[in-house]
């Protein structure tokens, strides 16, 4: 059954964790999908992953359509989210509101995502107001690293934790129906998803979230230029690939493959004629 705003509301007053990962193209939507997730993220952690950044801020909104409508074509049920790329939505509540729709109707998704808390408010209501779901994004929001001075956590003294949780409350106010809550202590975050109506989603911010989301290509191991200290490696695929791309190099190398099996046959006579023709040109 495909996920909705209203399924997803539904497992939080439930009681049911909601389950998401990232992803970023057609055949990993279609096996994600299969295994049954709740929602898909393109997040613009792409910029990472697949592109080689050093952060998110060079993704641009035509790197995010291109991704999300290759995800949106893999998938059946699955709740498909969008973010959206920095200064996609802080220049102007009109700006928001136009990528909002590139999103949605060039990249076919579900919902948008977008960092902030008070300070876009504006930019939430009005996109909500446009008929496009809306899932905010508080705590490390990696569109802002160089505002915190690097990836850190966020909300560990007293003012900060109130900040957090006020942001928590206004962008559910403005109209968001779930929130990311990252890099967070465990009791702040479970302490937030208490006091809000809509869920929480948690990536380092403890199980008392209502769901997780974790970058794919950490949990499978896939990505090792940096391993951030809240994700766990559900299976070592990364190692299991370059041991497939290892063995596919030496058969190549020493004439194992192609093997007969691999190859499509014509007939002698054919061949025969072919060479002749050859031969008397």
């Amino acid at each position: 059954m495909r996920q909705t705003v209203q399924t997803l509301q539904a497992k939080k007053e439930q009681g049911e964790k909601i389950t998401m990962l990232t992803c970023y193209d057609y055949s990993m939507a279609k096996l994600m999908d299969a295994a049954g997730l709740d929602m898909l993220l393109v997040g613009d952690s792409l910029g990472n992953v697949i592109l080689g950044y050093e952060d998110t801020i060079s993704v641009t909104m035509e790197d995010m359509i291109h991704h999300t409508s290759a995800v949106a074509r893999g998938t059946k049920d699955a709740f498909v989210v969008a973010d959206m790329p920095f200064m996609s939505y802080q220049t102007s509540v009109y700006d928001a509101v136009v990528n909002a729709g590139r999103l949605m109707k060039e990249g076919r998704a579900s919902a948008v995502k977008l960092e902030g808390g008070k300070v876009v408010c504006p930019q939430i209501q009005a996109i909500v107001q446009a008929s496009v779901p809306v899932v905010a994004h508080l705590g490390m929001t990696p569109q802002s690293v160089n505002t915190f001075g690097g990836f850190k956590v966020q909300g560990k003294t007293i003012d900060a934790a109130r900040k957090l949780l006020e942001d928590a409350l206004a962008v559910e106010e403005a109209g968001a129906f779930a929130v990311v809550l990252e890099c967070v202590p465990e009791k702040l975050a479970a302490y937030i998803s208490s006091q809000l109506r809509i869920p929480t989603i948690g990536i380092g911010a403890g199980a008392g979230c209502d769901g997780q989301v974790l970058v794919y290509q950490d949990m499978l191991g896939m990505f090792s230029d940096y391993c951030p200290k809240f994700v766990k490696k559900f299976a070592n695929i990364g190692a299991f690939m370059q041991d497939a791309f290892r063995s596919y190099c030496n058969e190549v190398k020493t004439g194992q493959f192609p093997e007969k099996e691999h190859t499509y046959q014509i007939s002698n006579e054919v061949m025969q004629k072919l060479q002749q023709e050859g031969e008397q040109q």
